[in-house]
């Protein structure tokens, strides 16, 4: 099923951007969980509809003993409210389809390049763990030598003003941080980008998380919600 695309998606996404970070990552069956930096914390990603009752004792014992941590829960299995975490929940959302032969981001392959994408995710997102910016902190230089990943960047009157990042894990293809900021917001930035990729990966089943503000914009453009992602921090 889709939603078992997006999710599989999300576990591969936040393992390369771990590994590319030299951080450790703890993989089990039914959950993946990246041990990250003070800043930018431990993630865990429940990877199955069925976890083990092993695989549950034990992210809960690593959500219970990390500083910071963010569960993300695509199945709605487990509860973190006795750990003190609250909930939100977020739609998961896929499209399959045709791209569009509109054009308007700048595929990134240079370090440079890589860390303006970098900035404008930390900023216009925003990521407040990762404030001040420290470059190479969120996307390292690595991530540009791994396979399946690409990021891009669009510019406004020769501005940076959004980007995103892409995971093609060969069952799918996951966005993740879709990003406009704040001074080129509602001026069609975002728009151009899911252009670009999307016409870049036409046919190809596309998955994403969508916060509130971006929803309407991924249902113009043909996503339909498949789950609802609760989200422990």
């Amino acid at each position: 099923m889709t939603l078992d695309l997006a999710v599989a998606n999300a576990a591969a996404f936040w393992t390369i951007v771990a590994e590319s970070r030299g951080h450790a990552v703890t993989s089990r069956p039914g959950f993946v969980c990246v041990h990250g930096s003070d800043r930018s914390g431990t993630r865990i990603v429940l990877r199955t509809a069925s976890p083990s009752p092993d695989d549950v004792a034990e992210l809960t014992e690593l959500a219970k003993n990390a500083p910071t941590v963010l569960v993300e829960d695509a199945y709605d299995i487990v509860d973190m409210s006795p750990l003190g975490l609250t909930s939100r929940q977020l739609p998961v959302m896929t499209r399959t389809g045709p791209g569009f032969g509109e054009l308007g981001a700048l595929r990134v392959d240079t370090p440079d390049l890589l860390a303006t994408v970098e900035n404008v995710v930390v900023h216009g997102f925003p990521l407040e763990r990762h404030q001040p910016y420290v470059r190479g902190e969120v996307f390292p230089p690595a991530l540009l030598a791994r396979d399946g990943v690409t990021t891009w960047l669009v510019t406004r009157d020769d501005e940076p003003a959004g980007a995103c990042l892409v995971i093609d894990d060969g069952a799918a293809v996951g966005l993740y941080r879709v990003t406009t900021l704040p001074a080129h917001r509602s001026r069609g930035v975002g728009r151009a980008l899911m252009h670009t990729v999307l016409s870049e990966v036409d046919g190809r089943t596309v998955t994403l998380t969508a916060a509130k503000p971006g929803k309407p914009l991924y249902d113009s453009l043909g996503f339909t919600t498949v789950g609802s992602a609760t989200w422990w921090a």
